[in-house]
């Protein structure tokens, strides 16, 4: 098979009919199939689907049994695919399937891992997402060393291998690119998409997607870093930190030594001092960190094995 379509999608039913007719007509030259999940919607999105299906061989569905998010409906989906090429997209008709055909023949020519598409001139509110998104975008950026501008675009081509060699969690929906970077998948471009306003229904993501979006990327950074060696982390702060505090409190006790025995000095009691407590602390929090990278290490070679989404139907799958 050519290609799949995993659209993930929650209370869109306005949407999928125009959606499956424009993309039923741009891939006619291909083998192909289309991949709707269900995110628990609560309108008829399902009925629209299953009414889709009994005429069109090629759209296969997964209904999950209540809102999981958008990761888990892609994880759902890559699990499913079959096409030597995994294209992901939005269901609201913002993105535009008519950019399909071109970016698999980019995918092809230019043997890319995977091809990110750029809302260059994205047709959202400019305060509450344009602007957040750039930021966004500039630190991930920065940050992953993958020069590629728009993380958020939900219209990507994947090579199969790509889709299958990654676990996705959380919300990490929007860094494939650099979980995909991390397990070897360096050849990643980026295309130029149109972008429209949406048609129907509103927006599923609020102004705290950007601060869960951040505080993923912190959490993917360290992972993709230390994820195979949590010790060098956490062993070199406990170590730094346990010999700060054990010297400071040797310095301390030799100079009250010195002054008592060498220089006949009254000295006041050490626990008087508050810098005996602060070394005190300093290897007590060295000793954790310590700990926490060894525990790590012995927990390292697990895996997530949660049931991270429940389905309830499937349509067309074997």
């Amino acid at each position: 098979m050519d290609i799949s379509i995993v659209i993930p999608l929650f209370n869109e039913q306005d949407s999928l009919d125009e959606l499956t007719s424009r993309l039923d007509t741009v891939l006619k030259k291909y083998t192909y199939e289309i991949i709707y999940i269900d995110d628990g919607s609560i309108d008829n999105s399902w009925l629209t689907i299953e009414t889709l299906a009994k005429n069109n061989i090629n759209i296969k569905a997964i209904k999950f049994s209540h809102n999981f998010g958008k990761t888990q409906a892609l994880n759902a989906g890559f699990a499913k695919a079959q096409g030597e090429i995994v294209f992901t997209m939005d269901s609201d008709l913002q993105d535009f399937p008519e950019e399909i055909p071109e970016m698999y023949q980019i995918m092809l020519a230019k043997n890319y891992d995977i091809l990110s598409g750029w809302k260059l001139k994205r047709q959202d509110p400019v305060l509450t997402k344009n602007i957040p998104s750039k930021l966004f975008n500039y630190v991930a950026r920065m940050s992953s060393g993958i020069k590629i501008h728009d993380f958020n675009c939900g219209l990507k081509a994947y090579k199969k291998v790509v889709v299958k060699s990654i676990e996705l969690y959380g919300d990490m929906h929007r860094y494939i690119p650099i979980l995909a970077k991390n397990n070897g998948f360096n050849k990643i471009g980026e295309k130029l998409v149109k972008h429209t306003t949406r048609k129907h229904g509103v927006s599923k993501f609020g102004s705290k997607r950007f601060i869960n979006g951040f505080l993923d990327l912190i959490t993917l950074l360290f992972v993709s870093k230390f994820a195979n060696k949590p010790m060098h982390f956490f062993g070199t702060f406990g170590i730094l930190t346990f010999v700060l505090g054990f010297f400071s409190a040797f310095y301390i006790g030799m100079e009250k030594l010195i002054k008592l025995f060498l220089l006949d000095i009254p000295e006041k009691l050490i626990t008087t001092d508050p810098w005996f407590y602060i070394s005190l602390t300093l290897m007590i929090i060295g000793t954790q960190f310590f700990l926490a990278g060894f525990i790590s290490e012995l927990i390292n070679n697990s895996k997530r094995k949660h049931l991270l989404y429940s389905i309830q139907e499937y349509i067309n799958f074997k």
